[in-house]
């Protein structure tokens, strides 16, 4: 197996970096996706810069990236409208002892971008949203017990979701148990929860749709549902905000949620996300209502002027250049060439893609079409070598039409390998080392 087939890729300046991340950071990262144990041994680019659709690591290799800030770059790297946005607001200041006017015309700027929410409040990150749509769900509601939708990966750092995941170290069991799961897109079983539950369910919360469109009539029968049992509809918008629609799901597909929580795409990569819904709702956390209050969100940063800039950057070049009508081109234009890639080499059954254009995931499957992550580990390996980080194929307004043919050359050498390895019956040849892991596990 000579140098260019074992896909070697040589990252001195990367590997020493990771060295000094583990040395000072928890898992070499801040964010557990973006470990290097997601990646074949050795082989964990830490990044330089950005520019569009590319990433440059510390060694000087370029890639063409996909699934950019974990899908928050939706419209490339250092965009210039947003840069300049930025730019402006740092220079009269990013944070006061008093709101901002900045606050008015962002609020106003989202409002009338996603018209199914009467108010809005912002904050840094997606934890801090949807925990707030928990905690002002129990608060209306007076219910302890929230519905989580176990077939989607990820709603928060807090207690009451990560308590669920392996990772449950550290959560008390007494806060684990009130959280209760129900299967996507099953009515009836859902039903079923809430009347077991009867009465104790604050609100049910999920992603509106995923890598497959809901079942047809799915999300009115959860509004419906949530509506008969008392409980609380939340949307976590997170991915689907803007990549379906730039009202996002709900925009999309006409079922209004109680509350709606948005982030990722919304700065492009600066930090700010938002708590959206219902006014009745909403003001449980404000200062014009006679209930008691409910700390809903106080943030020291989540109102910087620059980020809420950024936001408001992001949704006019999304509505003026029709941003996410051309994901869903570039999206389809990848799968089918991925797909074509694939079927070409013999592993169409093996490398899959799934998902609605503008949000592609792809499964690598061993000779038994079960997912696998030695052969996931072959197949990125490969990827990067030719050029190409992609931990998904989630794309980004900045990719062109040539970026899309390399990735799917790219692809296509990789699949190639694959079906070596599916002909030996074995990746590790062509592993490099261990496999990527899981990000959900139990043990390190």
């Amino acid at each position: 197996m000579d140098t260019q087939e074992s896909g070697d890729l040589l990252l001195p300046r990367s590997r020493q970096a990771n060295e000094r991340l583990h040395a000072m950071i928890p898992g070499g990262a801040h964010t557990y996706a973006k470990g290097d144990d997601q990646y074949p041994d050795d082989l964990a680019p830490v990044i330089s810069h950005g520019r569009g659709a590319h990433v440059w690591d510390v060694d000087g290799n370029r890639y063409v990236e996909y699934g950019s800030g974990l899908r928050s770059v939706s419209l490339g790297h250092a965009h210039p409208r947003v840069v300049e946005a930025v730019r402006r607001e740092l220079d009269r200041g990013s944070n006061f002892v008093r709101p901002s006017v900045v606050e008015v015309e962002a609020a106003e700027r989202f409002l009338a971008t996603v018209p199914t929410a009467e108010m809005v409040k912002f904050a840094k990150n997606g934890s801090d949203v949807t925990t707030a749509a928990v905690r002002l769900a129990r608060a209306v509601t007076g219910r302890a017990r929230v519905a989580i939708c176990g077939d989607h990966p990820f709603y928060s750092v807090d207690d009451w979701f990560i308590g669920t995941t392996p990772l449950s170290a550290g959560v008390p069991a007494a806060t684990t148990d009130l959280t209760v799961a129900f299967p996507y897109g099953d009515l009836a079983a859902t039903e079923e929860l809430l009347t077991r539950y009867r009465d104790e369910v604050a609100c049910l919360i999920l992603e509106p749709a995923t890598h497959t469109e809901p079942p047809p009539g799915y999300l009115a029968g959860l509004r419906e549902l949530a509506d008969r049992h008392g409980c609380v509809l939340v949307f976590d918008e997170m991915i689907t905000g803007f990549r379906w629609s730039e009202a996002g799901a709900q925009g999309l597909y006409g079922v209004v949620p109680d509350l709606s929580t948005f982030g990722k795409a919304l700065g492009n990569g600066c930090a700010v996300s938002a708590l959206a819904g219902r006014r009745d709702l909403m003001e449980w956390g404000g200062l014009r209502h006679s209930g008691d209050r409910v700390f809903l969100l106080s943030t020291t940063h989540g109102a910087e002027t620059h980020s809420l800039a950024a936001a408001m950057a992001v949704q006019t070049t999304y509505a003026e250049e029709g941003v996410t009508a051309r994901l869903h081109a570039l999206g389809e234009r990848l799968a089918a060439g991925v797909r074509d890639a694939a079927a070409g080499m013999g592993v169409a059954d093996h490398v899959v893609v799934r998902g609605r254009a503008s949000n592609l995931v792809f499964a690598t499957l061993d000779e038994h079409r079960r997912p696998s992550q030695p052969y996931r580990t072959l197949f990125l390996r490969r990827l990067l070598a030719g050029g190409v980080l992609a931990p998904s194929f989630v794309v980004s307004d900045a990719l062109s039409d040539a970026d899309i043919d390399h990735t799917v050359d790219v692809v296509a050498q990789a699949c190639a390998v694959y079906r070596k390895a599916l002909d030996a019956g074995d990746p590790t040849p062509w592993m490099g080392g261990r496999p990527v892991k899981p990000v959900f596990r139990r043990s390190v």
